[in-house]
Parts: C-alpha cells; structure tokens; sequence
C-alpha cells in the first residue's frame, strides 16, 4: 500500500483507559440530567487533551494569548475578542477528533477517498480559524508589547 494510502491505528494507552473506563450503557440515549450532560462533555475534553497533540498546543497557546491580554491590560473588549477566537480553535478540534473517530469508526482502519477528505476537510476547518485566531491575537496584542518593549529601552 503507497504511504499516502496508510492510516495509522488509533492510540492504545492506558490514558484512553481512564477516560473510556466506563462503557456507557445505551450511548445513543438522552443523558438523564444537566449534570451528566456536562460529565459526557468534560469527558470529551479530557479525551482531546490526554490524546490529541493539537488540542494540548491549542490550549497553551489561548492561555498565552489571554494572559499576555492581562498583562498588557487591553480593553475587556480585546480580551474577549481573543477568548472567542481561541475559543472557537479549541471547538474546531473537539469536532475535529470526533470527525475523525467517526470516519476511523466507519472505514475500519481501511483506506477510503472519502475518508481522506472528511478528515481533511475537519483539519483545514482547524487549521483556518488557528489562523484567523492568530491574525486577531497579532494585530490585538503586538502594537501594545512593541510599545512595552520599546518603553523599557
């Protein structure tokens, strides 16, 4: 099989174990209450962190973005604008692992053509709001830390 048509496997580690330990019974069911609703999704948040490299570089890079905001005391308004963009990165990649596990799910680790393009297409949805998210980030927070920087020379 040509290299551009292998898939890898997903990750086996004891990690997934902790987050997937309990198999939910009728996973196709409405969660019983608000609360188990918010348990489903903080364990799909941990799922990303704990497996998924972007998500963990995502994460730190909208922390340093929101902390760098503090530090140069922008306006609320530029703190929430670069919140919201970071925000939405990190909700692009929740989508796109659960793309990607539902297309892993579906192909059986097989190669498809139309495999390859869900994921590809979920990756370049992550891809362009990082960009965007990036954009905003430098245009909100670089006039403010030259204008620092140049102060203290």
């Amino acid at each position: 099989m040509p290299m551009s048509q292998q898939i890898s496997s997903p990750p086996k580690t004891n990690r997934l174990d902790t987050v997937v330990s309990k198999q939910r019974d009728l996973s196709w069911a409405v969660a019983s209450n608000l609360f188990v609703s918010f348990k489903y999704a903080w364990a799909g948040i941990i799922y990303a962190f704990q497996t998924q490299r972007n998500f963990r570089i995502h994460v730190s890079v909208c922390a340093l973005a929101i902390g760098l905001s503090v530090f140069l005391h922008l306006q609320a308004v530029e703190v929430a604008v670069i919140a919201v963009t970071s925000g939405l990165v990190l909700a692009l990649e929740l989508l796109n692992t659960a793309v990607e596990s539902v297309v892993d799910l579906t192909v059986e680790q097989k190669y498809h053509e139309l495999a390859k393009i869900a994921k590809d297409c979920a990756a370049g949805a992550v891809l362009v709001s990082a960009l965007v998210a990036l954009l905003v980030a430098a245009m909100l927070i670089l006039p403010p830390l030259f204008e620092l920087i140049l102060s203290s020379l």
